[in-house]
């Protein structure tokens, strides 16, 4: 036999009433009613917010000077590696988390790169956007090749699947070959977050491989491989605004950083940090060759 089903929580014991019971867990409120729940800790009187209190909410846990993320990204900016220092030290609680952070600014990053791409594109006249079309090109695929020749399609050493989908992409008029480059270039940068992501790991991996009696784990490297990257997304944010004085500057602070990040982190002397910086330099170099590549192919492809 089975009991019967619980009887539905009312918002209120009468019209116009307050609840006898919290909303959130069901206890009991005594009275006078408290004006927090005893079991929960959720607040008793409920009501639909103003759209004051949606932008004081947003002010004061995003754009608030002494929020986690303001307060994260001044220690990531201004004291290069402390932030990863704070980490594993076990001081989290005042800093957005390496993940977040770093997926909060890369996701910004790369729409203001879409954005700008796209803001670039509209600024050109149309009448000026197409071009003659190329009479001759190649694609080098390390098997095989394709490309045209004397505006005509060949394709040789590569699947028959592959050779229909490179056909379809590149043998085309002046006027369609720029459409489809535009669209190849927006699925580049669109493609671009996921590479990261194979970046990431073996950027950690360097680490691990040129600082193997520092007694950290694979996760600790990569927390620092997080906000170092979450700091180069920054640059590349800057590198984006129209002035050439800050592009510069932005690249210059890439190798900068790092090295001073490293310093602070790991420790160690100034020459053997830029062989260790080198060897996760190479490391790292193949790998983005590699992304680069599997992103062009399948923005080519797909």
């Amino acid at each position: 036999m089975t009991a019967p089903a619980p009887a539905p929580v009312t918002a209120a014991t009468g019209p116009g009433e307050p609840p006898a019971q919290c909303l959130n867990c069901t206890g009991p409120l005594a009275a006078p009613r408290p004006r927090y729940c005893p079991s929960c800790g959720q607040e008793t009187a409920l009501r639909p917010p103003t759209v004051g209190e949606f932008l004081q909410q947003f002010g004061g846990s995003v754009l608030a000077t002494e929020g986690a993320l303001w307060r994260t990204l001044r220690l990531l900016l201004l004291r290069p590696g402390e932030l990863t220092r704070q980490y594993l030290a076990g001081r989290r609680r005042h800093y957005v988390l390496p993940l977040r952070l770093y997926l909060a600014v890369s996701v910004v990053v790369l729409l203001l790169m879409r954005l700008t791409a796209s803001v670039q594109l509209q600024a050109v006249p149309p009448d000026q956007l197409v071009v003659d079309a190329p009479t001759s090109f190649q694609i080098d695929l390390g098997t095989g090749r394709a490309g045209v020749k004397d505006g005509v399609f060949y394709c040789e050493q590569l699947p028959q699947w592959l050779c229909q989908r490179l056909q379809r992409r590149i043998d085309l008029d002046a006027k369609a070959m720029q459409r489809e480059a535009r669209a190849l270039g927006e699925c580049f940068v669109a493609n671009i977050g996921a590479a990261m992501f194979l970046l990431l790991p073996a950027f950690a991996l360097g680490l691990r491989l040129v600082y193997p009696r520092r007694g950290l784990r694979y996760t600790e490297h990569l927390v620092f491989a997080l906000h170092v990257h979450a700091f180069w997304f920054l640059m590349l944010g800057l590198s984006l605004l129209p002035w050439a004085w800050l592009e510069r500057l932005a690249l210059l602070a890439v190798p900068v950083y790092t090295l001073l990040a490293m310093g602070r982190v790991y420790g160690g002397r100034w020459w053997p940090r830029l062989l260790r910086a080198g060897l996760v330099s190479l490391l790292y170099g193949i790998t983005l060759l590699v992304a680069l590549a599997g992103v062009g192919l399948w923005a080519l492809l797909f």
